[in-house]
């Protein structure tokens, strides 16, 4: 299977990996193997000079800009029940200031930032994705990414859902219509 990609346009886009989103409960793999992984592919994209892009999702202070959909499952989180520090990236991902912080206010990392137009400014033609969760906030990015005609590689044990059913589901039907699915050992072989 072909994993090779060019390094001078190639970025890592880390979705959602929070303080706020890694506290709930995730399988296949666990919140700490899908930080670990992406840690692991942030350093070596940063050992590569390659841009790192790490989204977070975050309301304004007043929660207006929240979305209350009304719903048959689990619905949107009220600002009572989000902590001080939800929205904090996780500190094993080592935010630097070269990184690009995109702060995002819907499940989807390109709709209403500027995800898209930093990608492209740095010629950037290839994102590898990873986060939680698989089958919201990475796959909703995905599917943007596809149609602005990016090229994509999921790396498969550096996300999780909810379910493993969501997770498998997006894995195996969606993702590979639109991109590659890989492992983070791939990866790294590759930027070592």
């Amino acid at each position: 299977m072909d994993t090779l990609f060019d390094k001078s346009s190639t970025a890592l886009v880390v979705i959602d990996l929070q303080k706020g989103i890694i506290a709930l409960p995730v399988q296949p793999n666990e919140a700490q193997t899908v930080i670990d992984n992406a840690a692991k592919m942030a350093a070596a994209f940063r050992r590569n000079h390659m841009p790192l892009f790490i989204v977070n999702v975050s309301a304004s202070p007043d929660g207006k800009d929240r979305l209350l959909p009304i719903t048959d499952g689990v619905g949107a989180w009220s600002n009572a029940q989000l902590s001080a520090d939800w929205s904090e990236i996780v500190p094993e991902l080592d935010l630097q200031k070269d990184d690009q912080l995109v702060t995002k206010k819907q499940w989807g990392a390109f709709y209403g930032t500027d995800l898209d137009l930093q990608l492209r400014r740095r010629k950037i033609d290839t994102i590898v994705l990873c986060g939680i969760s698989t089958n919201i906030g990475v796959e909703s990015t995905a599917r943007f990414a596809y149609e602005y005609g990016y090229q994509q590689i999921f790396v498969e044990d550096a996300m999780s859902s909810r379910s493993c059913r969501e997770h498998e589901h997006t894995i195996e039907t969606i993702f590979p219509r639109i991109g590659r699915v890989r492992k983070t050992q791939e990866i790294l072989g590759i930027l070592e």
